[in-house]
């Protein structure tokens, strides 16, 4: 299967790639900007326009209202100051507005309506917020929607499964809670022959504790740790070196559920492991059903000393897996088997359409009951 052919998360479509492009590109043109006037010049820019548009108000009363033609350079401060010289710029246009009522505007318009006053001071609001989260973050030349973006740029690229061979397929499908864009639930892989020559496809689904953009940052960072780890350690070792590694980090919620998965690509003989996570789940095709695998074991980062039962088995032409995160099967209030039930009588629905193309997605639409919590698939198949 081509890297092109494979999903990214839900959502992240063409209008998502648009605007992650136009924020690059305003981004990019700040950044010339400054380089070319710094920072002082860019404040005198603003401070130039700021009094224009105060003279104007002085001569167009009518047409130039104060409190409406210097809310602009107070926005472009929020976009291009840093928090000193945006308070330079609010203290300035402040003066200005003092300026006008003195010199002598018609009577008429020296009191700033309601209106005004609530749009200019919602400007101010908006604007400083953009300075203050630049200053928190540490960031100077962008703004937290970018950084946003490529993080979740990141995340989407990491968890492409590699291209296999003929015959084998995989989808994967990322839901965010609420759609926020950036989940705590990920997807890491790796594909690569050993000395003998023998293909495998190693993969596994992780459940970061918590949800939306605070797991979402966790989970980029784990997602690169967990991908350096597959191939690189014995497969029986995988979720052990994991577990150290998350109790390395000392996070406030740092516990995670992953399931790992090991394919002989040539022969179609699998070996699973789960650290406190929902079972994978098996088609055979032989018997027409699905079944659920008895892997388990504690979480990941809750304990010092662990150990992970694999199950084992074979994806024969015609087989399938089922990955998933507890998202796609828990509700409040209900026992976790109705989650799984419901899982696995629309799994069974994808069985008489001859393939499982777009399975993935079709089930993280249809099954889960709440949208409140990151949900992850992954349909991994082989040809009859």
């Amino acid at each position: 299967m081509d890297l092109a052919d494979v999903p990214g998360p839900a959502g992240y479509c063409r209008a998502d790639m648009t605007a992650s492009l136009l924020a690059r590109v305003a981004a990019r043109t700040r950044v010339l900007v400054r380089r070319r006037i710094g920072d002082p010049g860019v404040l005198g820019v603003l401070l130039g326009l700021e009094c224009g548009v105060a003279v104007a108000a002085l001569i167009w009363p009518d047409a130039a209202r104060p409190a409406v033609v210097l809310a602009t350079p107070l926005l472009f401060g929020g976009l291009l100051l840093r928090r000193r010289r945006e308070i330079v710029l609010l203290t300035c246009a402040a003066l200005a507005l003092l300026g006008i009522d003195l010199l002598g505007a018609p009577p008429e318009f020296q009191r700033i309506s309601i209106g005004s006053a609530i749009n200019l001071t919602a400007v101010i609001a908006v604007a400083y917020e953009l300075v203050r989260r630049r200053d928190v973050l540490g960031v100077r030349e962008g703004r937290p929607d970018v950084i946003l973006a490529e993080l979740r740029e990141r995340l989407r690229v990491q968890g492409q499964i590699p291209a296999l061979p003929a015959g084998w397929h995989v989808e994967v499908e990322l839901r965010s809670a609420r759609d926020v864009g950036l989940a705590g639930d990920f997807v890491a892989s790796r594909r690569y022959e050993d000395a003998a020559g023998v293909r495998f496809l190693d993969l596994v689904a992780v459940d970061v504790s918590g949800k939306g953009v605070n797991a979402g940052t966790r989970a980029l960072l784990l997602s690169g740790a967990l991908g350096g780890l597959l191939g690189s350690v014995p497969p029986e070792r995988f979720l052990a070196e994991a577990n150290r590694y998350l109790l390395e980090q000392r996070w406030e919620e740092g516990f995670a559920t992953a399931v790992y998965l090991r394919v002989d690509l040539d022969t179609g003989a699998y070996r699973v492991e789960s650290a406190g996570h929902p079972p994978m789940a098996h088609f055979d095709s032989g018997s027409g059903r699905w079944e659920l695998s008895s892997s388990h074991g504690p979480l990941l980062g809750v304990l010092q000393d662990v150990r992970y039962d694999a199950d084992v088995g074979s994806v024969r032409p015609g087989d399938a897996l089922l990955l998933y995160t507890d998202g796609v099967v828990e509700e409040r209030g209900r026992d976790v088997e109705v989650g799984l039930d419901r899982l696995l009588g629309a799994a069974e629905q994808l069985v008489p359409r001859g393939d499982f193309h777009g399975g993935a997605a079709t089930l993280v639409d249809k099954v889960p009951a709440r949208t409140d919590d990151d949900r992850a698939i992954v349909l991994l198949w082989r040809d009859v």
